[in-house]
C-alpha cells in the first residue's frame, strides 16, 4: 500500500531537531531548529521550557486547530526521549508528528517530505524510532555529504559555508511558503511542490 492510499491525520506536533548548546546552533545538525524558527516568526510566538518534558514548546493555531511546536532540550542523539515524553503527556499519535531534520543524503538546497522509513544513519532519528517506531512524517533538509563516511560526524557538527548557508535558507524559505498545504493534510500535493522546485 502506498502513502497515497492511506488517509493520514493532520499534523498535531512539529519537532525541529538540533543541539541546544549555543556553540552548535549554527551547525548543519541544527537546521531543524532553524526551520522551526520560521513557524515561531510567522505566528509571532515564543517557546517556553517544560523541564519535565525536556522541551521548549508553544502552541499555534491553524484553521482553528492547535499544533504544538517543539525543540527538544536533550542533545540531538537523545531526541526520542523528549518527543516520547511529550506525545505521551499530550496523547499525540506518531502519525500526526512532523520531525524536521538535516539530511546528508540530500544535496544542499533540496527539501523532501517522507513518511516512515529508517534512520539513514541519523542518530536523532534512530533514537526517535527506538522510542516510538518509524511511522511519523519527516521533512528532510539537505545539507550535503562530505564524501567519506568518516567525515560525516564532523560535517554535521560544523557550520556550513556562507554559500551553503544561503542555499539552505533559500530552500527553507521556499518550502515554508507552501507550508499551509502540508498543515491542511495535503501531503501528496506538498510533496509534488517540493519536487518541482
Amino acid at each position: 500500500m502506498s502513502n497515497n492510499d492511506i488517509c493520514f491525520p493532520k499534523i498535531k506536533l512539529i519537532v525541529g531537531l538540533g543541539n541546544p548548546e549555543k556553540n552548535l546552533l549554527k551547525t548543519r545538525h541544527n537546521v531543524g531548529y532553524w526551520y522551526l524558527d520560521k513557524f515561531i516568526e510567522k505566528y509571532n510566538t515564543i517557546l517556553s521550557e517544560d523541564k519535565k518534558l525536556n522541551s521548549l514548546f508553544c502552541k499555534i493555531e491553524h484553521n482553528e486547530e492547535q499544533i504544538f511546536l517543539v525543540k527538544p532540550t536533550f542533545f540531538i542523539n537523545d531526541s526520542g526521549k523528549s518527543i516520547s515524553s511529550f506525545i505521551k503527556y499530550y496523547k499525540i499519535l506518531p502519525e500526526s508528528i512532523l520531525v524536521i531534520h538535516d539530511d546528508i543524503d540530500l544535496d544542499v538546497g533540496n527539501v523532501r517530505l517522507k513518511f516512515g522509513g529508517g534512520h539513514g544513519g541519523h542518530n536523532g532519528l534512530r533514537d526517535i524510532i527506538n522510542h516510538m517506531g518509524k511511522d511519523y512524517w519527516r521533512l528532510r533538509i539537505g545539507v550535503g555529504h562530505p564524501g567519506k563516511k568518516e567525515l560525516v560526524h564532523g560535517h554535521v557538527l560544523s557550520n556550513p559555508s556562507k554559500h551553503e548557508e544561503l542555499e539552505i535558507n533559500i530552500s527553507i524559505n521556499e518550502s515554508f511558503e507552501n507550508i499551509n498545504i502540508l498543515l491542511d493534510g495535503e501531503y501528496e500535493k506538498y510533496t509534488k511542490i517540493l519536487h518541482t522546485r
